[in-house]
This record gives structure tokens, C-alpha cells and sequence, in this order.
């Protein structure tokens, strides 16, 4: 196999499942070291162990603490040297219903998670890439990033401010060789959109299921591999030229 990250450190929050998972394992096929962040300790240590790497390193965070995303970031440094690569992954998808039900504590945990935890991380990390001169990030977005959905306010707003974030980073580091992108899933099939389903039909989440597929020109969810093939090319040099863009993977529902 061509290795398209040796000799890379990589950082992915959101690591312990789903997309996170999927992008470890191919990250670590391409020859990258790769530090796992979670909140769930127990998870990563079982993901981490089902990984099979001696690349692999791991440490249990809430990346809306600020102590704690700097202890990711120094752990990275101490384990690994340097950080390349930083696939800013977590989120929460929080719960639905209109505006005007919904409560501030969902509103707030959700801006928390997504877009405080991912404006630290860029902030923290950022700050290793400009020493070094080099680096790549690649934020975690949404369809919902781009577009509305009625009854998920608190998401699509968190995930539409990942979106602008991205933007401000890359003009702020392409000078210094630094690059920074974001990616936009459609509904991919992971333990997120088991909640969403059951959240958008309480009860029948498989209709919830037959109806977000239809909005889908291909007519299926992604798969986590799907979405980590596109988020290994941004974080590879093939993606030498590109920053500040905002990359769909959502089976043709942008068009």
C-alpha cells in the first residue's frame, strides 16, 4: 500500500467510534502515529486495544475544557514530538424539537462540544503547527453546516459556526504552510444517527430512518469509511493546494 502519512502524527478527537474510529484505522494504515481523544475513557482503551497498533496512543478528554485540551495536545508532544495532522471530529448532536421547546441547557452543551471544543482545539493546536511551520486540519462539519433542518436549531447552528470557524483558521496559518478544511457528511451510519432517528420518530426510528434516506440522491447513509477516505486525502500532501473549502460527502444531497 502506498502510505500516504509516514512519518505523520495525527490527532483525532471523537476518536473512541464511528467516524473517528474509521479514520484511525486508515490513518494508521497509511503509516501516521495517531493520539485518540475521547470522553469516553473505557471506549478508547477497547478501540485503542482493537486498533492493534504500536502507533496508537490514547487519552480520555471533554474538549469543551481548556485544561484538558491542552493536556491532549502536550500528551501528543511528549508521545509523538510534533502534530501534523488534527482531525477535529468530536460532537454531540443534542435533542430535537422547535425553538421554541427547546431548553438553554441542550443549546449551550451543544455549542460546547462542537464549536467551543473545536475553537480550543484549533487554538491549542495551531499553536504547535505555527513552530513547526507545517500542518494540516480538517474540521468536522455537517449537511447541517451548509443547511437548515427544521426542529434541530442547536445543531445546525454549532455546525454552521464549524463552518465559518474553518474559514477564519485557514486565512489566519496559510501563510505559514498551514492548511485547514471542513467536512460536510450527510447522515452517516453511526450511533449518532441511531439517536437522531429515534429523536426525529420516538419509537419508530426506522421510519425516521426510510425518510432521511429519501432526502438522499443515492438513496443509502455513508458510511464512516467513506467520509475517512475523504478526510485522509485533505490531511495527505495530494491536498497541498487546498484550504479554507468545505467538502460535501453526502450522496448528492448538495446538488
Amino acid at each position: 500500500m502506498d502510505q500516504r502519512l509516514t512519518n505523520k502524527v495525527a490527532i483525532i478527537t471523537g476518536g473512541a467510534a464511528g467516524i473517528g474510529k474509521a479514520t484511525a484505522e486508515l490513518f494508521l494504515k497509511h503509516g501516521a502515529r495517531v493520539m485518540l481523544v475521547d470522553i469516553n475513557a473505557e471506549q478508547l482503551a477497547a478501540t485503542a486495544d482493537e486498533l492493534n497498533s504500536p502507533d496508537v496512543r490514547w487519552v480520555a478528554a471533554d474538549v469543551a475544557d481548556e485544561a484538558a485540551v491542552k493536556d491532549y495536545v502536550n500528551q501528543t508532544l511528549d508521545q509523538f514530538g510534533r502534530i501534523d495532522v488534527f482531525f477535529n471530529n468530536a460532537g454531540i448532536e443534542g435533542k430535537m424539537g422547535p425553538i421554541t421547546e427547546q431548553s438553554m441547557e441542550n443549546f449551550d452543551r451543544v455549542m460546547a462540544v462542537n464549536v467551543r471544543g473545536a475553537f480550543l482545539g484549533l487554538k491549542y493546536v495551531l499553536k504547535q503547527m505555527l513552530k513547526q511551520g507545517s500542518g494540516s486540519v480538517i474540521n468536522m462539519s455537517s449537511v447541517a453546516g451548509l443547511d437548515g433542518t427544521a426542529t434541530a436549531a442547536p445543531y445546525v447552528t454549532s455546525k454552521h459556526a464549524v463552518t465559518g470557524l474553518s474559514k477564519c483558521a485557514a486565512l489566519e496559518v496559510a501563510s505559514h504552510n498551514i492548511r485547514v478544511n471542513s467536512v460536510h457528511p450527510s447522515p452517516i451510519n453511526t450511533r449518532m444517527m441511531r439517536s437522531i432517528e429515534e429523536l426525529f420518530s420516538p419509537g419508530h426510528p426506522e421510519e425516521a430512518k426510510q425518510k432521511l434516506e429519501r432526502g438522499v440522491p443515492l438513496g443509502r447513509y455513508g458510511e464512516s469509511e467513506e467520509v475517512a477516505n475523504l478526510v485522509l486525502f485533505l490531511a495527505s500532501d495530494e491536498s497541498s493546494y487546498i484550504t479554507g473549502s468545505a467538502y460535501r460527502v453526502d450522496g448528492g444531497m448538495g446538488a
